[in-house]
C-alpha cells in the first residue's frame, strides 16, 4: 500500500506489521500477560458516545492549544517510545522532524536509540523529554542537565515502571537488543529483506541516552535484552520524595506519566507537579488496570484544575482524541498511532498518521457542532449504562 492510499493508523500497523520482523512488530504491538488492559484501552472509547448539537455555525474550526504552555497545532503529543531506531534508521529523529513540521508536540524516550543532544541539533526544537529515576542517581541528574541544557521545557517523569510488567509476547520471541539471529527466527527475517537492508545502512543501534565511554565491542556487549536491560537500571525504591528531588533540581515544568488513581493525582499537585498524565503504559506494565480512559474523569475531578491533565493510552482516531478532551482532558499523547507510522513509511508515515489524527480530530469537531477543542466539555459525551465508564 502506498502512502498516498494510507486512510486510517490501523492502515499504518497492518503496512507496518509487513515491513517488520515478528518479534520487533510484536514488540511495538504488545502488551503484558493476556492483554486485557491494553484490549480495554481501545475498548472503553466505544462505551462513550458523542452528543452533537446542530444548527451550530462550523465553518471555521480550531483544534490548535497550548499545553504545559507550548503552542501545539493539535492538542496531542507523540508521547516517549523507546528503541524507535529498530523500526527505522534514526526513528526519534524521523519522528521528531515530523512534529516539528506538523507543529504538534514530540517528548524523547530515556530509552531512545537517539541521544537528547541529537534530537536538539538534528531533530526539532521544544522537545520534552522522559526520564526514568535509576539506581544511578548521577546518571539521572546527568540526564536531567542534558535535558535542561538542550531547552527541554517539560521533564515527564514515568512512575509506573518500578519494575518490567511481563510482556509475554516478547519472551516467546526471544526479543532482544539488538535482534539476533537464530534458528528459530532466521527465515522470518529473511521475509523482511528491506527491513534487513534499512538496518544495514542505518547507524549501529544504542541506546543513546545511556550509552558509557568505551570501544565499539564494549558498546555492543553493553545492549542485552530488554528485560536485562531494565532490571539494571530502574529502582523499585522510588518514592514522592525523589519526585521532590527532581522538583528541586529540574528548572521547567514536570509532568507525571503513570497515574491511575485520583488520591495519587492530588498527591502529585501537593508536591508541585505541573500535570498529571492518565496512564497504563500502554497495558504494558500491570494487567487488569483501568483503562487510560475509563481513570481519566476521576482524575480530572481530582486536581481540581491545579494542574494539567492529559491522557495516553489507546488512541487510534481523531475522535478518541475528541472524547478524551470532553471529559476533562488538556491533550493526549499518541505512542502506537506513530510507531505504525514509522514501520510502515519512515518519516513519511510519521507525518501521514499526524495528519490522519489531525483531519479526523477535525470531522468530528465539525460534526460534534464544538468548532473549537476549547469548547469541549461532558456534555459533548454521554457514557453507556453500565460499561466501565458510567458513573458508580
Amino acid at each position: 500500500m502506498t502512502i498516498a492510499r494510507v486512510v486510517t493508523v490501523d492502515d499504518l500497523r497492518q503496512r507496518a506489521r509487513k515491513n517488520l520482523p515478528k518479534a520487533i512488530f510484536e514488540f511495538i504491538d504488545g502488551g503484558a500477560n493476556d492483554e486485557q488492559t491494553l484490549r480495554a484501552n481501545r475498548a472503553h472509547f466505544a462505551d462513550i458516545d458523542f452528543v452533537p448539537r446542530t444548527l451550530v455555525d462550523v465553518s471555521e474550526r480550531r483544534q490548535s492549544t497550548r499545553i504545559l504552555g507550548q503552542e501545539v497545532s493539535s492538542p496531542f503529543i507523540l508521547g516517549p517510545t523507546g528503541l524507535a531506531g529498530l523500526l527505522w534508521p534514526d526513528g526519534d529523529l524521523a519522528t521528531a522532524r515530523a512534529t516539528q513540521t506538523a507543529g504538534v508536540g514530540y517528548c524523547l524516550s530515556t530509552n531512545s536509540n537517539a541521544s537528547i543532544e541529537s534530537v536538539a541539533r538534528r531533530g526539532c526544537s521544544s522537545f520534552w523529554f522522559q526520564l526514568y529515576i535509576q539506581r544511578d542517581r548521577a546518571m539521572v541528574r546527568s540526564l536531567v542537565d542534558r535535558a535542561a541544557a538542550a531547552g527541554c521545557p517539560v521533564l515527564c517523569l514515568t512512575v509506573d515502571l518500578p519494575i518490567q510488567g511481563p510482556r509475554e509476547r516478547d519472551q516467546r520471541n526471544g526479543f532482544t537488543v539488538p535482534p539476533r539471529l537464530g534458528l528459530s527466527n532466521v527465515l522470518d527475517y529473511a521475509r523482511h529483506p528491506g527491513w534487513l537492508a534499512r538496518m544495514a545502512r542505518g547507524p549501529r543501534i544504542t541506546f543513546g541516552n545511556l550509552e558509557q565511554p568505551g570501544p565499539p565491542e564494549q558498546q555492543k556487549a553493553a545492549l542485552v535484552t530488554l528485560a536485562q536491560h531494565i532490571s539494571t537500571q530502574f529502582d523499585p525504591t522510588v518514592t514522592w520524595k525523589e519526585v521532590d528531588w527532581i522538583r528541586s533540581v529540574w528548572p521547567g515544568r514536570i509532568a507525571l506519566k503513570g497515574i491511575l488513581h485520583a488520591g495519587d493525582a492530588r498527591r502529585a499537585v501537593e508536591h508541585g507537579v505541573d500535570a498529571v498524565i492518565v496512564s497504563n503504559h500502554g497495558g504494558r506494565q500491570l494487567d487488569g488496570a483501568p483503562s487510560a480512559i475509563s481513570a481519566l474523569p476521576p482524575i480530572v475531578d481530582a486536581v481540581e484544575g491545579k494542574a494539567e491533565v492529559l491522557m495516553d493510552g489507546g488512541i487510534r482516531r481523531g475522535s478518541d482524541i475528541v472524547k478524551a478532551l470532553a471529559l476533562g482532558a488538556k491533550g493526549c499523547l499518541i505512542g502506537r498511532a506513530g510507531l505504525y507510522g514509522l514501520a510502515s513509511h519512515g518519516e513519511a508515515g510519521v507525518a501521514r498518521a499526524i495528519a490522519i489524527l489531525k483531519a479526523e480530530i477535525d470531522v468530528t469537531l465539525a460534526l460534534l457542532g464544538r468548532p473549537d477543542v476549547a469548547a469541549l466539555d461532558r456534555t459533548a459525551v454521554s457514557l453507556a449504562p453500565g460499561s466501565r465508564m458510567a458513573p458508580r
